[in-house]
């Protein structure tokens, strides 16, 4: 059997499986580039989701929660709070915070005015239009 196997054989396996695999990595890079586009079509970022994302990232939301699956688990999950509770329960939520439940991990009160609440509920709006192929697969986060 070792006979067979010359340097021939093994360079034509190794230029044949190169080429297969180079093949490969195109059409799929050729397919997600087709694909991207028409993903997030649902998502439409405006001011108010800039700046609510900027709310986002100075008062380290990240540090505690998960958003479309990056970030720490010591809280829950808000990519898809917008939907689950809606505008109305995010603001009352930070307002009351925090509950003083004894027990419970707390978040901290970030004395946010209604127009930067305004702004973090467009962003989790924003946040919950991206089409995430259902991840995650928890619906309570």
């Amino acid at each position: 059997m070792s006979a067979s196997f010359t340097k021939s054989t093994a360079r034509n396996i190794f230029y044949g499986g190169s080429v297969f695999f180079f093949l490969i990595f195109l059409g799929l890079t050729v397919d997600t580039t087709l694909a991207v586009p028409s993903h997030n079509a649902k998502a439409q970022l405006t001011d108010a989701a800039v700046r609510g994302k900027k709310i986002w990232e100075t008062r380290n939301c990240a540090g505690c929660h998960t958003l479309l699956g990056e970030g720490a688990f010591f809280a829950p999950e808000l990519g898809n709070v917008y939907v689950r509770r809606g505008p109305e329960f995010i603001k009352g939520w930070m307002k009351a915070m925090p509950t003083n439940v004894p027990g419970r991990r707390q978040m901290p009160q970030f004395n946010l005015n209604d127009a930067q609440l305004d702004d973090l509920v467009a962003f989790l709006k924003y946040s919950s239009q991206i089409n995430t192929n259902n991840w995650p697969p928890n619906i309570e986060g």
